[in-house]
């Protein structure tokens, strides 16, 4: 048998975002709303677009590969890839398989798991308890949508938010606690408040006020709890890197944290808009590649979406 090990941690960031960018007077030209409009209630300014023919494959991909060429690791040292996602049209093989097959993955196992936008904190979770466990020593997991394949483009209230693109992460078996235990659950009573209805073709919908209501509400106890499993407070912490959903949603969810005037927030949601499960991974390689927080500091990850699920870990920054 093997042994158990203490525990895994990140050892690369890898990201990947469509060259199309979709900017607020743009969206102004498709539908009724202006660049103030969307400024004052989302906070986002441009958001990325797949081309027609770029699949959730295709960016999962791309943002795993650099994460890989990142590590050093060889494609065969990898034992599990999972793909976070809720917009992949193949039912089977799984993306995480064929983007193994692509990167030249031997034999990892290869999943993908659907949990809405919590779906990358929550694959992060599942890959560290499957290192801990010495199933595997090294994990890629990663987070792709392509939200512009199930966003309503009449809709004003939903289309000013959502872009495309990924983010991975690799994890490695380590002898000390690189990923903190995570804090999950969901919310059954809300379960239809983040949604994609699928009748001919499927559509992205929420109750936008619900949401903001339950996150505002909820996730700075969440928040808490996860620094609290790893023997920290809030102000202890160095970043936090929250789902991007909407600025004002991460504002009123750090405001009630106390934390240090010097921590760094993720606010990639301004210039990427809400790219669900994909918003998380996105956002850290982007800190990763502007080296905006130093090695072995603790961030806080934090994740809410369909379900209404959530999910959130303190991790070590490689």
């Amino acid at each position: 048998m093997r042994s158990i090990v203490q525990g895994s941690r990140i050892t690369a960031l890898g990201h990947y975002q469509p060259k199309r960018v979709l900017t607020n007077d743009g969206l102004s030209t498709m539908v009724d709303t202006s660049d103030e409009w969307i400024r004052r209630r989302t906070g986002i300014s441009t958001r990325r677009i797949a081309a027609p023919d770029e699949s959730v494959t295709d960016m999962a991909a791309a943002a795993a590969g650099k994460a890989l060429a990142a590590s050093g690791l060889d494609p065969s040292d990898i034992g599990l890839i999972t793909v976070a996602t809720c917009t992949a049209i193949d039912r089977c093989p799984s993306t995480a398989a064929q983007v193994a097959a692509r990167l030249g993955l031997p034999n990892p196992v290869a999943f993908d798991l659907n949990n809405g936008c919590a779906g990358f904190c929550t694959a992060l979770a599942c890959a560290d308890h499957t290192l801990r466990a010495g199933a595997a020593r090294h994990a890629l997991v990663i987070g792709a949508e392509k939200m512009s394949d199930v966003t309503d483009w009449t809709d004003r209230r939903s289309c000013v938010l959502l872009g495309d693109g990924a983010g991975a992460a690799v994890l490695s078996a380590a002898g000390n606690d690189g990923i903190g235990p995570v804090v999950w659950g969901s919310d059954s009573s809300r379960s239809d408040a983040v949604r994609l209805v699928d009748d001919w073709h499927p559509r992205f919908t929420q109750e936008g006020q619900t949401v903001f209501r339950w996150a505002s509400g909820e996730l700075p106890a969440i928040a808490r709890e996860a620094c609290e499993r790893v023997g920290l407070a809030p102000a202890d912490l160095a970043g936090v890197v929250t789902h991007q959903a909407n600025l004002r949603i991460i504002d009123a969810v750090v405001r009630q944290l106390d934390l240090s005037e010097t921590v760094v927030i993720g606010d990639d949601v301004v210039e990427s808009g809400n790219t669900s499960v994909a918003s998380v991974p996105l956002a850290l390689s982007k800190l990763m590649e502007r080296e905006d927080l130093p090695s072995g500091a603790p961030v806080l990850l934090l994740a809410f979406g369909g379900g209404l699920s959530w999910a959130g870990q303190v991790v070590t920054w490689p």
